[in-house]
């Protein structure tokens, strides 16, 4: 089973955004085992890519979320969770910064950097989307309903 972490930069404070990545959490537990982990933000960019670097065991494929990144479909995303199991990977990380970003170090140390739009969503509420694509991803692959 792939194990996904998906490391943030930064607490979750709204119950709302916390009640939507436990039901996608949930949802996500029949496909992989995933880690969540919240960092604290201290200010210094560089000291929390830091952190966030010392989360990523050295095979993990890793994914940036920046808004340099590529534009990535569900379809996409399916695609390249689908290469990482096949190419024997084990194992994947998303990241998400905090208010000012990802530091150049973490953009460095990723496989691949998306961008899940041209436009500024707040950070918490990032989390709950790459949850649901991650969720969409899998039924994709596994040709399941929800995707439509």
């Amino acid at each position: 089973m792939l194990r996904v972490q998906l490391i943030c930069v930064g607490r979750l404070k709204e119950s709302w955004y916390a009640a939507a990545c436990d039901e996608y959490a949930k949802r996500l537990s029949r496909y992989c085992q995933l880690e969540r982990a919240e960092l604290p933000e201290t200010g210094d960019m560089e000291r929390d890519g830091e952190a966030v670097l010392r989360r990523l065991a050295p095979d993990t494929f890793a994914a940036a979320m920046c808004v340099e990144g590529e534009l990535c479909s569900s379809e996409e995303l399916a695609a390249r969770l689908a290469d990482c199991a096949n190419r024997g990977r084990s194992r994947v990380a998303f990241i998400i910064g905090g208010s000012d970003g990802l530091s150049n170090a973490v953009k460095a140390r990723a496989d691949a950097r998306i961008s899940m739009s041209r436009m500024t969503f707040p950070h918490h509420l990032a989390r709950v989307m790459v949850l649901e694509q991650l969720y969409r991803a899998f039924t994709i692959n596994e040709g399941g309903k929800y995707h439509k």
